[in-house]
């Protein structure tokens, strides 16, 4: 196992990191921004480390930086949390040609399933289901990306390559628009992710967003953990998180799983991972794959009583897989509900003081932050200031330990969207299970 450990992140996932550490008896360097001095895992880190200004680019996006914190602290290996430059290739190449390990998936899985179209190819031939669509990159021939929208059926959808959070997407109902679709998805690709390449897929009108969390040791051995349903989002991105997900049967969940990890064996996949689908009909679509650990983790963690952190690791550290495949057995039902420090109704971002910050308490309840009473909200970065998690025997018992854990939390001082969960946990529909990636736009709109 390493002897020491950069953690190159922030926040409550940075801390998550750290208490894993000190678990398995390694010492840990964090490293932060001007503006994260006073962070909670920086305190209680065994080093810590300046790496640059308040902006993101200076600090948590700079790789010399990082790099050369491991170097002047004798760490062996870094640990990239989520976000920031956990996918990116060019960083975890950089880490192991400096001689540290990077604790995730080799730079060539990250550059595979990082760009969506040689993602979408490695499943197909992995015997992974995917979305009719282009088989590849959109040409400049636009009587071409004609056909292949009829060969496809509208509505249809084109989505950036290299992109994620719903930009460089637009969803084409009709011939007469797909050609200024397809040039405006390509300039926000440009913008956003400095690739313009895009592909075209078949839409789906009333899809679940379900995701299948893996494992593997990178010599060829990986083990599925069973499924997420994500589907509650905002603008592309989640709000609330559960595991099991409503209605998936012993059956699919294997047929699925299997699938996934023959995926993983074939690439030699390395670490934690995470497929993303798109589910309709009874059918599942892969649309990517996250090559880090996810915000949700908690959930499946709850419900299979792994924990992924130190799995992460253990595989990094070369000791391989704890689990085989029959080990691994999912009970009860796990909620998640992501804090933001957001107006409820607006969505701004609102940074700030906290005067006073009470968790919440009780069975089941788990509560993943790295806030405390007087800590400053930095304006700076992602609003996400913690994950209330719950756990019960049944989905209704998870439900009903989220709605008293709701009722219970106190973040006094900033303004967060604590009451937009409180109406979801007494929402009828998602009482019922099953709602779609559309449901929450619709029901804000219908509210406002």
């Amino acid at each position: 196992m390493f002897n020491k450990v950069v953690i190159a992140n922030r926040g409550e996932i940075a801390l998550r990191i750290l208490r894993a550490c000190k678990e398995l008896g390694i010492q840990t360097v964090a490293v932060h921004s001007k503006a994260d001095g006073d962070l909670l895992h920086v305190r209680l880190a065994d080093e810590s480390v300046c790496i640059g200004g308040t902006s993101a680019t200076d600090s948590y996006l700079n790789i010399p930086a990082i790099i050369s914190a491991a170097e002047i602290t004798d760490a062996n290996a870094i640990h990239p949390g989520y976000g920031f430059l956990a996918e990116n290739a060019n960083f975890a190449e950089q880490v192991e040609k400096s001689g540290f390990t990077f604790i995730g998936p080799r730079a060539d899985s990250i550059r595979l399933m990082g760009d969506k179209v040689s993602a979408i190819a490695a499943m197909k031939q992995a015997g992974v289901p995917c979305v009719q669509g282009s088989d590849g990159a959109l040409s400049e021939d636009d009587g071409e990306n004609l056909k292949i929208a009829r060969e496809i059926g509208y509505p249809v959808i084109i989505k950036a390559s290299g992109g994620g959070g719903g930009k460089g997407m637009r969803v084409v109902r009709s011939e007469a628009a797909l050609i200024n679709a397809i040039s405006l998805a390509k300039s926000e690709a440009e913008m956003n992710f400095g690739n313009a390449t895009v592909y075209m897929e078949r839409f789906l009108d009333n899809p679940r967003h379900i995701e299948i969390q893996v494992l593997g040791d990178g010599a060829g051995k990986a083990i599925h953990l069973g499924e997420r349903d994500c589907s509650m989002q905002r603008r592309h991105q989640k709000v609330l998180e559960e595991a099991p997900a409503p209605g998936i049967t012993e059956k699919q969940r294997h047929h699925i799983g299997k699938r996934c990890v023959r995926a993983c064996e074939e690439m030699r996949y390395r670490g934690a991972g995470t497929f993303e689908f798109l589910y309709q009909d009874g059918h599942f679509f892969f649309i990517e794959m996250n090559t880090r650990i996810q915000v949700e983790h908690p959930v499946t963690e709850l419900v299979t009583g792994v924990d992924l952190i130190r799995e992460q690791l253990r595989i990094a550290a070369g000791l391989g897989l704890s689990y085989k495949q029959s080990d691994i057995r999912m009970r009860g039902h796990a909620i998640e509900c992501r804090i933001n420090a957001e107006d409820p109704i607006k969505f701004t971002p609102s940074p700030g003081q906290i005067k006073l910050y009470h968790p919440p308490g009780g069975p089941g309840i788990r509560m993943d932050t790295h806030i405390y009473s007087s800590y400053k909200v930095p304006p700076y970065y992602d609003s996400m200031i913690g994950k209330l998690i719950a756990f019960g025997d049944t989905r209704a018992v998870a439900i009903a330990r989220m709605r008293n854990a709701l009722d219970e939390i106190i973040i006094d001082g900033i303004k967060t969207n604590i009451s937009l969960h409180q109406r979801l946990m007494h929402d009828g529909y998602f009482h019922e299970g099953g709602t779609n990636i559309h449901y929450l736009e619709k029901k804000l709109a219908q509210e406002d």
